[in-house]
């Protein structure tokens, strides 16, 4: 199902001939009410009585469409095409009209509880801006596209939270925290896909709220809690390490010293322990007691 346009006439002139038709109705029938006692009132009365009947059936096809909406026509249940002049329009009566808003909308899911790639229960939302723009596809391929557009963004929206992680374990990897970017336009591309054959146009997705489910959340702040202590630490140690390699090579350059490979390792752990202090092994081992 495809849209095509169908030409419509403008309502204003056949709002008028309906006046007119009126007018001169109302005038045949007093007409034909004071020639009633002659016995020439019948032909003047039926003439009234036509065009009240004209006038009704053609004011059956007036409609009218509102800026940045359509209305999808269709005879006897088949479909004869859409109309998008805005202001007041004429058609065949004998169409059924349906007209479908052509705005811009948006909404906001509820907050789902899913499992992302690692398995751990998370609770994601996310906010859909979408707008039709093929209102028979709207109308006919779909029994409600408003509800379809409800239910097939948050079924999107948990298969795209199961597929990546909530935090990022390696370099490169795509994680739902870190890469907002990338996450909403996968998420835009899956509802597009799923909202295709409604006539729907998926503007913008992204994530509203993301956040661990309740019964983990206090578990996993002290796993990163533990994560940052712990890579803090590693970069602690290699610039100690690295502070260590330009001390001795310093030395040996300058010819200050000659050290021998016992003297050479003393030297290594006196240094480290003065660039990293006597407690520089604490918050790792308090690191691991989180877990």
């Amino acid at each position: 199902m495809k849209e095509r346009a169908l030409a419509s006439l403008p309502g204003i002139p056949v709002l008028l001939g309906v006046i007119v038709a009126a007018a001169a109705a109302a005038w045949l029938f007093f007409a034909g009410v004071r020639a009633a006692p002659m016995g020439g009132g019948a032909l003047p009365l039926i003439s009234a009585a036509v065009l009240v009947a004209l006038a009704v059936f053609t004011v059956t096809g007036l409609y009218s469409i509102q800026p940045n909406q359509a209305a999808v026509l269709s005879l006897f249940g088949k479909y004869v095409g859409t109309v998008r002049e805005a202001g007041l329009r004429w058609n065949n009566p004998f169409y059924s009209k349906r007209k479908i808003s052509q705005r811009v909308r948006n909404f906001e899911s509820g907050k789902l509880k899913v499992n992302d790639l690692d398995g751990s229960p998370i609770e994601i939302a996310a906010v859909i801006v979408w707008q039709v723009v093929d209102a028979s596809e709207a109308v006919f391929n779909v029994d409600d596209y408003e509800s379809f557009v409800h239910i097939q963004s948050e079924a999107a929206l948990r298969a795209m939270a199961s597929s990546y992680p909530y935090d990022q374990h390696d370099d490169g990897q795509t994680a739902l925290r870190s890469h907002p970017q990338e996450i909403s336009e996968h998420l835009q591309a899956q509802i597009a896909e799923r909202l295709g054959t409604a006539g729907v146009e998926v503007i913008e997705a992204r994530i509203s709220h993301l956040a661990y489910a309740p019964e983990i959340a206090q578990a996993m702040l002290q796993r990163q809690q533990a994560n940052a202590v712990i890579a803090a630490r590693t970069r602690i140690v290699a610039g100690a390490v690295g502070m260590v390699e330009m001390a001795l090579a310093e030395l040996q350059k300058n010819d200050v010293v000659q050290l021998d490979e016992e003297r050479k390792a003393q030297m290594v752990s006196n240094l480290l322990v003065v660039l990293c202090g006597d407690r520089g092994t604490q918050p790792i081992v308090n690191a691991g007691s989180l877990y």
